[in-house]
Parts: structure tokens; C-alpha cells; sequence
């Protein structure tokens, strides 16, 4: 799946950009389709495109509550129609509309033919059987077209497309049950760590609780990529490269977290190019500089760093395009905006940073990033509420209020 480096690795690391590359590059997609109830579906890839069978709705529709009249050119007040049935939702009126005639029809409700426009109820009295137009009306027929949601053939989902509420609304306007979607890649985690207990037990001498697991399962089922397995492993070669077997048997993408560095207990790399390739090591970046991507059985595999923030940050920046490419759609990753920082920010200089923030508005409504707190990358509580991740350049060491960066959103959309 990925081939060996030929040069050494880079001292400083890669540039991310350049990591994205190589892992997306590096990748062969190629998922299974299956076939779901529409209800299901949502956030899942299209597998092909979805086409309209026929017009839809299928029938001229009234906007608005009134009445339908066979008068082509505006009528002028004073103007009377004799009233002949009623058209609903469900409950058309089935003649067709002569010159002096007029049906009560609501919002919705078909059109009965022969009818070129709708009075609106405002705008009339009626008396008797009789309907009297009282105030002048405009050039708008109030009348819904036909095929004013689709047309017979109309592509309605382009297939690789990522499917919304909206997508699957319009779809069942359609009248579309089901829907072939690309299968969701398999991730398997494996967190290993001689110091982590599971929360709620007693922690030993310089144990700590183990978050990482957590954390990076729900990020990714908040992403769409629920677990296939977890397994959390002690920093033994043994016992990680058991886990590797098992998480290369039943998965088609393996993450782990920790033992990626260079310390004595740190066997992942080592692992990795026993069972596979090491493709790169090392990102130009802050958090995240411990990383490694490569191939373990012919799988993709990511080492992300031991740190809880390194590694969520680096899971968003890396695992997640990769996921929606193998999964058969756009390796979109996260949406960047351009925003002015609310305060001065003083910084370390030397890599390239994603820094945790809030969104604000200022009173001209332009975007503000907002920055509270330490940005350690052991301290969870820094992506707690945060809404931008701050691309802050290598090089700055003092930037002030108002200075213009980009950023990336970790809003999802809605629609």
C-alpha cells in the first residue's frame, strides 16, 4: 500500500500539506457497495448517482391559499367568477376550468387544468356562489411547476457525494426508498501504554487514567467512522504485535496512539516496519510532531502521538481525509475560514501551529478566533468548546489583535 521512503527521513518532519499528500496518495480505494433503506443513510458516501424517475411534484400546485382562475393577463378588480368545486391537498378538483369559472384551492393543492393563476384569499370576497376580485393583483400566477423539484432523468445525488438531511429529504420527495452507499472503511485502535489504567480504577504510582481511547473513538463516530475493534496493550513487542495481527485481520485501517516516538518503550515503528512499511515519520507541527504513517499488511496504518490533543489534532488533519477517500467520496477534511485574532497571542516560535480557539463575531461581523487557556497538547480541557483550530505560521513569535489567519472549523454542517 505504501512504499518505503528511499531518502532518510526529514529531521524537522514533514510539512503537513506534504503528509496529506503522501497518505492520500498512497491509498486505494476501493469500497464494497451496499444497498440501505434511505433512513439509514445519512452522512454515508453514494455509491452511484441518483436519478429522478419522473417530474416532480409531478403536477401544478398552488403557493398560496385563494383561488384558481382560467385568466391568463392579471384581472382587474371588480372581475367576477362563478364558483365550481374545491381543490385540495389529496382531493383534486377533477374538471377542467372554463373562462368566468373559478375553484377555492389551497396551498398545495393541484391545479385543475385549464386554471393560469391563483387570487389570493386576501384579495377577494366571496358572495354566495359568486367570487369578486376587491384589489389589484400582480404579475405572479402563484403557481408551482410541475417538475419545480426534479425533472424525469435530473441527477438528484451526484454518486462519491456525502448524503445530508437535505439530500435524503429531497430523495423521499422523490420518491427514492432505498439507496446504494460505499461500505464505511474498518478502524481499528490500538492504544498501548504501561502507565494507563482504565478510568474509575485506582491508579498505581505514576499511573495515569486512559483517555485516548475515548477521546479518538468518539471523535470518530462523531465523524461518521464508528470503531470496529479497540484494543489497549502494554508497551511489550509481544503484546503490540499480537494486536497488530489481530487488528490487521478484522479492519481495513489501523490507528494507534502512543509508543510512536523514539524512547526506549517505543515499539510501534519498529513493529510497523518488521510487518509492513514505514512510508514517513515525523510531522513539521505543533502538536503532533510524533507520527508515523505506513502500511501493516497491506492496510494504512497511523501512528499518532501519545498525547491526547496531538493525537485528536492529527487524527482530523490526517486519518480523517484519508477515511473519506477510501470510503469512496472528496477528502475534504475540515472547512478553513479566514478570522482576526481577538487579543495579542504570544508564542514559541519553530513549527507550524493548530491552536485551540472559540469563534466570536466582532461588531462589524467579521470572524474573531479567541484563545483561553494553555494549549499543552496533554491537556484535553483545550478542546473542550473549541470551534477553530488556529493555523499559527512557524515563524511568528508575537502576533497582535486583529492580525488575519486562517483556520479550520470544527462546526459540522447541518444540511
Amino acid at each position: 500500500m505504501a512504499e518505503p521512503m528511499a531518502e532518510p527521513f526529514p529531521a524537522e518532519g514533514l510539512p503537513l500539506e506534504e503528509a496529506r499528500a503522501r497518505v492520500l496518495a498512497a491509498l486505494r480505494p476501493d469500497p464494497a457497495i451496499e444497498t440501505m433503506a434511505l433512513a439509514a443513510c445519512l452522512g454515508r458516501v453514494v455509491a452511484q448517482s441518483v436519478l429522478a424517475s419522473e417530474a416532480v411534484p409531478g403536477f401544478r400546485a398552488a403557493i398560496l391559499d385563494g383561488y384558481a382562475v382560467a385568466d391568463a393577463m392579471p384581472p382587474e378588480p371588480g372581475c367576477r367568477w362563478r364558483v365550481v368545486g374545491r381543490s385540495a391537498a389529496g382531493a383534486p378538483y377533477s374538471q377542467r376550468l372554463g373562462d368566468g369559472e373559478t375553484v377555492r384551492i389551497l396551498t398545495g393543492a393541484p391545479l385543475p387544468e385549464g386554471a393560469a393563476r391563483v387570487l389570493a384569499q386576501e384579495q377577494v370576497e366571496v358572495q354566495r356562489a359568486s367570487l369578486l376580485l376587491t384589489e389589484a393583483v400582480g404579475p405572479e400566477p402563484w403557481i408551482r411547476a410541475a417538475d419545480e423539484e426534479a425533472t424525469p432523468g435530473q441527477v438528484l445525488v451526484e454518486a462519491g457525494q456525502r448524503l445530508g438531511p437535505a439530500d435524503l429529504g429531497r430523495l423521499a420527495g422523490c420518491g427514492v426508498a432505498m439507496l446504494p452507499v460505499a461500505t464505511r472503511p474498518r478502524i481499528g485502535l490500538l492504544i498501548s501504554g504501561d502507565e494507563l489504567v482504565r478510568a474509575g480504577a485506582q491508579r498505581g504510582p505514576g499511573e495515569i487514567w486512559e483517555s485516548n481511547g475515548t477521546l479518538l473513538e468518539a471523535l470518530f463516530a462523531r465523524l461518521g467512522y464508528p470503531l470496529t475493534l479497540r484494543l489497549q496493550v502494554a508497551d511489550r513487542p509481544e503484546s503490540l504485535a499480537a494486536a497488530f495481527d489481530q487488528l490487521a485481520a478484522g479492519c481495513d485501517l489501523v490507528v494507534s496512539t502512543g509508543g510512536v516516538s523514539a524512547g526506549d518503550s517505543d515499539w510501534i515503528r519498529p513493529l510497523l516496519a518488521e510487518r509492513g512499511t514505514v512510508a514517513f515519520w515525523k510531522l513539521f507541527l505543533r502538536p503532533g510532531r510524533p507520527f508515523a504513517f505506513g502500511s501493516l499488511a497491506g492496510l494504512p496504518f497511523f501512528g499518532l502521538p501519545g498525547n491526547p490533543v496531538a493525537a485528536a489534532i492529527t487524527a482530523l488533519q490526517l486519518v480523517l481525509p484519508a477515511l473519506q477517500a477510501l470510503e469512496g467520496g472528496d477528502a475534504v477534511g475540515l472547512r478553513r475560514l479566514r478570522v482576526r485574532l481577538a487579543a495579542p497571542l504570544r508564542r514559541r516560535p519553530g513549527r507550524p501551529e493548530l491552536a485551540r480557539a472559540r469563534l466570536a463575531f466582532a461588531a462589524d461581523g467579521l470572524p474573531l478566533a479567541l484563545l483561553e487557556g494553555s494549549q499543552a497538547s496533554s491537556r484535553i480541557g483545550s478542546l473542550q468548546g473549541a470551534e477553530l483550530l488556529l493555523e499559527l505560521p512557524a515563524e511568528a513569535a508575537t502576533l497582535e489583535a486583529g492580525t488575519e489567519l486562517w483556520a479550520q472549523l470544527l462546526l459540522l454542517p447541518l444540511f
